[in-house]
């Protein structure tokens, strides 16, 4: 069974795990979880599952991933009306990063003939398939805007770096032993919304929604990326 069939368990799994602190009964500050939660500036960290796809000339690309996430809030709340929040500083370390592509294929190249002096349209081989690999995003800065009651939204941007065991994305094939294709090292810059929703104090399911860019800023000969892609990400995070 492929990885990515297992998205659906692996989101269920997360969710059950939340469904017995849901049958808790209110005391404390269980009537503003996530309030009190942010007014003590705390750390956070949990797992997450996220799976996305590419868009524009990447739509046929899909992404998973799985890992784990370590952030601290570092102010009180400042601004005034809807941009009043404060500032958090976090990273995400995703052990698990897999990209499904469409399979090797041949595809239609403009070539040249030097001695003719001609251009012509002929086939060249393409890599594809499933790259495997990690991913680290060490920087994330997130602007988390005052909560109410269960619900605290955010936004953030970020900057991230991947690895796969072999080039990507895919593109043309050279030769072994000869410098062409892309790179292993991929960099993701990113941004997007999200929010936490506490189902008890210090508890909360997190739902997130980002635009990402992958580039390898021309670590290889060719650097054709993914201008965009989409991911959804679902964790459950502990507030300490």
């Amino acid at each position: 069974m492929k990885l990515r069939t297992l998205a659906p368990l692996v989101a269920a799994l997360i969710l059950a795990a939340a469904i017995p602190a849901l049958s808790q009964s209110p005391s404390g500050d269980t009537d503003h979880p996530a309030s009190a939660a942010l007014a003590r500036l705390p750390w956070e960290w949990g797992p997450f599952f996220q799976g996305g796809t590419g868009v524009g000339d990447r739509s046929d690309f899909q992404f998973t991933a799985a890992g784990v996430r370590l952030g601290k809030v570092l102010t009180d709340q400042h601004l005034k009306g809807f941009f009043r929040g404060q500032f958090e500083f976090a990273g995400e370390i995703m052990p698990y990063w897999q990209a499904f592509t469409p399979a090797p294929h041949l595809q239609a190249e403009t070539c040249y003939d030097v001695l003719a002096g001609l251009s012509y349209s002929c086939p060249v081989p393409v890599g594809g398939g499933t790259f495997t690999g990690a991913s680290l995003t060490p920087v994330i800065l997130r602007w988390d805007f005052k909560p109410h009651r269960h619900f605290a939204p955010w936004f953030q941007a970020a900057g991230g770096l991947i690895y796969t065991t072999h080039k990507f994305p895919p593109d043309v094939l050279v030769p072994h032993g000869t410098p062409g294709g892309t790179s292993v090292w991929n960099f993701s810059p990113q941004g997007g919304f999200g929010f936490h929703y506490f189902i008890r104090p210090g508890r909360a399911i997190t739902f997130s929604g980002n635009g990402v860019h992958i580039s390898s800023a021309s670590l290889g000969d060719r650097n054709p990326g993914v201008n965009a892609s989409v991911s959804f990400q679902i964790g459950y995070t502990f507030f300490k």
